[in-house]
């Protein structure tokens, strides 16, 4: 069990333990420091231990296993491990481009709980129907709005292979257009392919996936 883990249980059981003091001696309350006693057991540690719990929380979400652990990932989890240099997320990876305990996160900075008011509404969303209606098939999950070329951007805006591209040079006006996201970087003819899970089973897979 991680330590910030640990030290959040054992604040909730201390918390507890103080609580059920004052109930079972609410005389101690009638003394000055009774009172402080009472107003950290009842208000300032539950409150920390809240922040705590969210902060621990937030970081954990962002971790690929996280993610996976909802059975409708599945699919996109597996499509990390297409065997074929086309498939981004796959190629990213899988050559850990993006640090791979954190995959998905990394090229979906904004989703859910870690995006606007908005997305957080989507991520509210996505609860109600994980718990009390049908979640989609996994081919038919959709983005909200289209993908935003600053996922891509955050890593690879002025690197070499970026910048000095051949095809995103060939134009004069493509590589603006990409900075700018007028041009999508999952534009046909470009990098549009991406988990593709309606053709996984027709996939071949890395060999080397542990």
């Amino acid at each position: 069990m991680p330590h910030a883990t640990v030290l959040i249980v054992c604040l909730i059981l201390f918390s507890v333990a103080l609580i059920a003091v004052l109930v079972a001696r609410p005389v101690v309350t009638a003394t000055k420091g009774g009172k402080i006693l009472a107003f950290v057991a009842l208000f300032c540690l539950p409150i920390f231990c809240g922040l705590l719990g969210v902060s621990r929380e937030m970081e954990r979400a962002k971790t690929t296993a996280f993610c996976l652990s909802c059975h409708t990932m599945d699919a996109y989890g597996k499509s990390l491990l297409v065997d074929d240099p086309t498939h981004i997320p796959a190629a990213h990876f899988q050559n850990h481009r993006v640090p791979p305990d954190e995959a998905c996160y990394s090229c979906h900075t904004e989703y859910a709980m870690f995006g606007g008011l908005k997305v957080k509404l989507y991520g509210l969303k996505h609860v109600a129907i994980y718990y009390f209606g049908t979640p989609p098939a996994p081919e038919n999950i959709k983005l909200y709005d289209p993908y935003n070329n600053r996922e891509c951007l955050h890593c690879h805006l002025g690197a070499r292979s970026f910048e000095d591209g051949a095809v995103h040079n060939a134009d004069p006006a493509t590589l603006p257009a990409i900075k700018s996201n007028q041009l999508s970087c999952l534009s046909s003819g470009c990098h549009e392919t991406a988990h593709d899970i309606s053709h996984l089973k027709d996939a071949k897979f890395w060999k080397g996936a542990k």
